[in-house]
């Protein structure tokens, strides 16, 4: 159904989430670019960090050079304002970040998020020079109901909506059930396969032929060194995003590992 993984590029990124103050996150990304200088074959996978806001510059700094990106955790879709706690794209490319994540379950569950915020932040950060990383995924009530497809479909439909094939190709998305965030539960590797698939499906329907073979699609959820390699071993699984399994530099690496060693 889809192209095969060396058609795209393998992508790990870290998120987070409120962790590290700006010197425990300078400390990690220059343990992890040690790590990473030590393995040749390390090229094979990009990777991204994304720290929170207030860390993003010391740890660009430990990243310079490196081949290792810096991304951020949200973004308003607004270029400037009265937004008291909110910032922009442009302020974000200013910091250094290449991507940024849009539409986490935390947003979407905990801040409340709509498909249509998620939507307009896409088209900012496109706007702004950014590339999104697009969080859809289902809650367990959801997966029980037999709803995983519909939810993954109403979540790419209201993001993708009128692009156009090579915007939409330059974008990532992230499948994360709900349910397997933090809590150590996994999707198994034919659950989260069967779960990109829909989300490569529903590219090409809302978008164009050929747009869901090109996107890259990460799995995320509980993502960690013991069964990274299982589930990168799925053609349909592009690379993780990966939240607490990230706050430590060796574990983070044996996952970047894992995807690099992808055939």
């Amino acid at each position: 159904m889809t192209a095969a993984w060396p058609r795209r590029p393998r992508l790990v990124a870290g998120n987070w989430k409120m962790h590290k103050t700006p010197a425990e996150g300078a400390a990690l990304a220059r343990e992890f670019v040690a790590l990473r200088a030590a393995d040749p074959a390390a090229t094979k996978c990009e990777v991204a960090m994304c720290p929170p806001f207030t860390s993003l510059g010391l740890v660009a700094e430990a990243l310079k050079g490196s081949g290792v990106h810096l991304g951020a955790q949200n973004m308003n879709a607004e270029t400037h304002g009265a937004f008291t706690g909110e910032v922009a794209g442009t302020m974000l490319v200013a910091s250094g970040c290449r991507f940024v994540i849009l539409g986490h379950s935390e947003r979407r569950h905990v801040m409340g998020e709509t498909d249509e915020q998620v939507a307009k932040k896409l088209r900012a950060a496109l706007r702004d020079g950014l590339t999104p990383i697009v969080c859809v995924g289902e809650l367990l009530a959801e997966r029980e109901a037999d709803k995983t497809a519909e939810v993954i479909v109403r979540q790419i439909t209201a993001a993708y909506a009128g692009l156009d094939a090579d915007t939409a190709k330059s974008t990532v998305v992230a499948y994360e059930p709900v349910w397997a965030i933090g809590t150590g539960k996994v999707a198994t590797p034919e659950q989260a396969r069967d779960a990109h698939r829909v989300v490569r499906a529903t590219l090409d329907q809302v978008v164009g032929a050929g747009v869901g073979a090109a996107v890259q699609v990460l799995y995320g959820g509980s993502v960690n060194a013991g069964n990274a390699a299982t589930l990168f071993a799925e053609d349909d699984i592009d690379g993780g995003l990966v939240g607490g399994a990230a706050l430590e530099a060796a574990g983070f690496w044996k996952i970047v590992a894992a995807a690099a060693a992808r055939p």
